[in-house]
């Protein structure tokens, strides 16, 4: 049984290994890719079913138990977040054939995607920490090589400035490792967790914890560290950019997440109100960006940064109802963001334009992407039955019972500039007087296009519409976090 929380690293690995081979072989490769993808969600679906009715599965690999092994640690947070990732790489990879040019696929699309899903799943698993190190590794690699996918002349010049962010970060991260290890001795994640209490100068723990959050943060783009964001963003393909903007800053949120909840929680009182601070600036900044630039595809990959300050605010609030709301919000956000990069290529395809200024009137041609646009603005900007807005309530409620009413503010505030933004498109691109289509032959194409994104609208309609399902499960790993013990017994069968 241990075994099954390798499936969901192992299973896209050898799938991205496999199709590397028959890379020209478009059709067959294009095939085989959505087939695993599905198998590999069912897999993962069954895995949290089994960690939901059983506990936790904890792999020792190679049979050296915690601490001296290689640990993965497959509880009910990880598995919801992999879960998660593999809803959104099945509609990627449904929607890429629409997007991608041929010579895009042949030059190792579905090779890059899944060590990417390979590597966030694995961020999400690990319960080391130089593991969790070489997985952001590995899910950087695939990214390096899906932003570059076009050989344009802006993909090249934002994947340097992405790539030299990364590299630094990565540098940074490492060496606090080393720092921590010279610590406490170990990168177990269980193990510190026991031995931070033993440790008699408190404020060095701080310090490394201060240093594991500036690189976690980097990753997730929260405020001042969002400013290499955007760009990098839109430059590649939009199914690239579905699956950047779905994924790579939640591993960030996660890890802080993860490390502050069972590691560095012994000065809470500097560190979480450092973060509220942080999650206020970020959501403002954030929606500023999206409010700032008539570029569509801007506007969704500046939206990106306030949902990080709303995930970060629950963590710096640090109660069970705010944690539960950071983890409702995570996966809420992830599918949206999904949607709505996936939705806005589709209209930028259409359109032939970017620019919100040149567009008009497309409700008339493609009613379908137009309603679903609509559909997911208010999902994003948390209008309540929608998914976004039971997370949102369960942030507002953990600030006001905290008495945080700077951050409470904040963020209704900022969630009112981020529904004008996205209503902004659909009224300038798709609302007004009926005009010619610009491009009457993309109308089929578009079609196809729009199914993918409905998989990923109904799975956040029904995170909203059905959350006394979801919210048990919810409630049960923010109980979990709040907890260290529980995850340290677990992982070291204490």
């Amino acid at each position: 049984m241990s075994n099954l929380a390798a499936l969901p690293i192992i299973l896209p690995l050898l799938a991205g290994i496999v199709v590397a081979f028959i890379h020209k072989k478009t059709k067959i490769v294009r095939i085989l890719s959505q087939v695993i993808s599905v198998v590999n969600l069912i897999a993962v679906a069954w895995v949290f079913l089994q960690v939901q009715q059983n506990g936790s599965i904890i792999l020792e690999t190679g049979g050296w138990a915690a601490p001296y092994g290689i640990i993965l640690v497959g509880d009910l947070l990880s598995m919801t977040l992999v879960l998660t990732t593999n809803i959104i790489a099945v509609a990627c990879v449904f929607f890429a054939p629409q997007s991608l040019s041929k010579h895009q696929e042949e030059y190792y699309f579905y090779s890059f995607f899944f060590l990417l899903v390979a590597g966030v799943s694995g961020a999400f698993l690990t319960g080391d920490l130089f593991n969790l190190f070489v997985f952001f590794e590995v899910l950087l690699m695939a990214s390096y090589g899906l932003i570059v996918l076009g050989n344009g002349k802006v993909q090249l010049r934002e994947s340097i400035k992405y790539v030299l962010i990364n590299l630094f970060s990565s540098m940074l991260f490492v060496t606090t490792i080393a720092f921590l290890y010279s610590v406490v001795g170990t990168v177990n994640m269980a193990q510190i967790a026991v031995r931070v209490q033993e440790v008699e100068q408190q404020g060095i723990l701080t310090t490394i914890g201060i240093l594991f959050f500036f690189v976690f943060a980097t990753k997730a783009a929260v405020f001042p560290l969002y400013y290499w964001l955007p760009r990098p963003y839109i430059s590649p393909n939009p199914v690239v950019s579905a699956l950047f903007g779905a994924l790579l800053t939640k591993v960030g949120i996660y890890s802080i997440l993860r490390t502050f909840t069972l590691m560095f929680n012994q000065d809470v009182q500097l560190t979480h109100t450092l973060f509220i601070y942080l999650a206020a600036l970020t959501m403002l900044f954030g929606v500023i960006g999206a409010l700032s630039t008539h570029n569509v595809k801007l506007i969704i990959a500046y939206n990106i940064i306030p949902a990080v300050g709303f995930m970060l605010m629950g963590i710096g609030i640090f109660s069970e109802v705010s944690i539960s709301g950071t983890i409702y919000y995570l996966v809420h956000d992830m599918i949206i963001k999904g949607a709505l990069f996936l939705l806005v290529g589709a209209l930028v395809y259409v359109a032939g334009t970017s620019d919100l200024r040149k567009m008009g009137g497309l409700i008339h041609h493609h009613p379908v992407l137009g309603w679903m646009f609509f559909m997911a603005s208010l999902v994003l900007a948390g209008i309540p039955p929608f998914s976004g807005f039971i997370g949102k309530l369960l942030l507002l409620r953990g600030g006001l019972a905290q008495d945080e009413l700077m951050i409470v503010i904040v963020a209704l505030i900022s969630s009112l500039l981020i529904l004008f933004s996205m209503i902004r498109i659909f009224i300038r691109g798709f609302w007004g007087e009926k005009t010619e289509n610009p491009y009457p032959e993309r109308k089929r194409k578009a079609a196809k296009m729009a199914w993918p994104v409905a998989i990923l609208l109904s799975f956040s309609v029904l995170l909203g519409v059905g959350a006394e399902w979801f919210y048990p499960t919810i409630q049960s790993i923010a109980e979990y976090l709040m907890d260290p013990q529980i995850y340290i017994d677990s992982v070291l069968k204490e």
